[in-house]
């Protein structure tokens, strides 16, 4: 006869049907496996953070964008002000590794949106577009979507405003054009209306005069102007120090020269540094037990600057993975890198997220490896898949807390000897070289109850696309906390800007974050030691 209890009610239930009374609460992912979905608002928290470039495995780039547009187009009609508030809540605390996806919402706030959200839009232009690139980019986005009406005006417009003269003359020296827009053009468009050395800014960017002599703050000006006609480097490395200009500001033709490099580098900005150590090393300014590379190393350790400066996680390792290989990804440049400088980009990842306090629980640290992890690239950092940013992700907790083990799952689990001690960059190939497969999110918790473990909390960095384990893995939590008499949590961390996760939302011991929020590490930390 037919045990209706072990069949439907008691027994575990397969990943490609939905778990008994939940189906109106899980959906299919797009493997085939039946998880539940993030509302609008987690997943537009996901795109802020983690964007949509290069695609998934199931979806491409194009799809995934799409979809997080349309969620996030939902939460904004649903509540534009809350939306706002989160896009300038992701976008000024530096949680995302680049600043293009709440341009793009805010874009979409200020076209969508009603009055009031417009409104908030507008007002929170300036802490978005902190750039002239930012501008830019805004303005890309928002001229495809709406016309220019006073509203729109009025809030360029504010932005040209609401810095000090000093402060815009920076950005509009550093960027003067991007993605087909320039300054010419938006002052032409917003009209702001200045006086003084604010005025001659403006007559400067729309018809080229200057007279930095009346007006002092205009400095940055008078030598940008006279870089452009320098006749050699070592002129041009004079006006850099003389004016503290940027490598922006230089014309192309001394960016080969070390005498030019060494002028930058004394004021260079840390993202600036951060993106140029290939080239210092590459003229000859940065070599092992120079100076540069002592300086560099020591700025890269500080971390009240890295804070400061808004720099991610994301970019620290996109250089470190780059400057450790000796080779550009797209370009034909070489250099050798430099022990100390490795070493200091290793450190400063993880200065680079919130600091997070050992909380003494024990973690057991699962990153998926399946096929669909092995696709798309984080941010757009070339060969930065899901699978490798996570082992990544994970290292950060491993350096915290004392007391964590690793696993590796796809269709069977693989124990992995990763130690906190390890280099990131020997992290990263432990994972990157596993073998791919099938997925089965329930087996880091199985197999800690196979293998006798005390787990307080099991974290898993996943796309939730699991569809492979004869049962889910709410199931299999469960399963452990009845065996064990341990109320684990399992904190699911979402590497791609999908819409699901493996997370019951009804359960008070599971939580979803975002891969490469900042943040995040702070907030598993107080998850783990509620």
């Amino acid at each position: 006869m037919l045990n209706y209890l072990t069949q439907v009610i008691a027994g575990p239930t397969p990943q490609s049907e939905p778990l008994f009374g939940r189906g109106s609460e899980m959906v299919l992912n797009s493997a085939g496996g039946f998880v539940f979905p993030v509302d609008d608002w987690k997943r537009m928290e996901r795109f802020l953070i983690l964007g949509a470039e290069g695609g998934s495995y199931y979806a491409s780039e194009r799809k995934l964008a799409l979809e997080n547009a349309e969620a996030t187009l939902r939460a904004i009609e649903a509540d534009g002000l809350r939306a706002i508030r989160l896009i300038v809540k992701v976008s000024d605390g530096g949680r995302a590794p680049k600043n293009d996806p709440a341009l793009f919402a805010l874009a979409l706030a200020a076209s969508a949106g009603d009055d009031r959200t417009k409104r908030a839009a507008f007002r929170a232009l300036p802490i978005v577009a902190r750039t002239g690139t930012h501008l830019f980019r805004f303005a890309e986005y928002v001229d495809s979507m709406r016309g220019w009406g006073r509203g729109l005006r009025s809030a360029v417009a504010d932005w040209y405003l609401s810095r000090s003269v000093s402060e815009r003359a920076y950005q509009m020296a550093k960027y003067r054009q991007r993605e087909g827009w320039s300054h010419r053009d938006l002052l032409r468009l917003a009209h702001p209306k200045a006086e003084g050395a604010r005025d001659a800014l403006f007559g400067w960017a729309t018809q080229g005069r200057l007279d930095a002599a009346v007006w002092p703050e205009l400095r940055l000006l008078e030598g940008y102007e006279k870089a452009r006609t320098a006749a050699t480097a070592r002129e041009a490395a004079t006006l850099i120090r003389d004016y503290e200009l940027t490598r922006e500001m230089i014309p192309t033709q001394f960016l080969q020269s070390p005498e030019v490099w060494e002028a930058l580098f004394d004021r260079m900005p840390l993202t600036a540094l951060i993106r140029n150590l290939a080239t210092l090393t590459r003229v000859g300014l940065m070599a092992p037990l120079s100076a540069t590379a002592r300086a560099a190393a020591e700025r890269l350790g500080d971390a009240e600057a890295l804070r400061k400066a808004r720099v991610h996680p994301i970019a620290v390792l996109a250089a470190l993975r780059t400057y450790a290989a000796g080779k550009g990804v797209r370009g034909s440049g070489e250099w050798a890198p430099v022990p100390t400088v490795v070493d200091a980009l290793d450190r400063a990842f993880y200065r680079a997220f919130e600091n997070a306090p050992a909380t003494g629980k024990r973690f057991y640290l699962a990153l998926d490896v399946s096929g669909s992890m092995g696709y798309g690239e984080i941010a757009g950092v070339p060969g930065l898949t899901p699978r490798v940013a996570a082992a990544a992700m994970a290292m950060t907790i491993a350096r915290t807390e004392p007391q964590y083990t690793f696993g590796a799952f796809a269709h069977e689990m693989q124990r992995l000897s990763i130690r906190a001690t390890d280099s990131l960059e020997q992290a990263l190939e432990t994972t990157d070289g596993l073998p791919f497969g099938a997925t089965d999110a329930s087996l880091p918790m199985l197999a800690a109850l196979e293998q006798g473990l005390q787990v307080d909390a099991f974290v898993v960095l996943t796309d939730s696309e699991t569809w492979f384990g004869r049962m889910h893995p709410v199931e299999a939590l469960r399963r452990y906390r009845d065996k064990t008499g341990i109320p684990a949590k399992l904190v699911v961390v979402a590497m791609v800007s999908n819409g699901f996760t493996i997370a019951d939302p009804n359960d008070a011991g599971m939580l979803d974050v975002v891969g490469f929020d900042t943040a995040t590490p702070q907030v598993m930390a107080d998850f783990a030691a509620e």
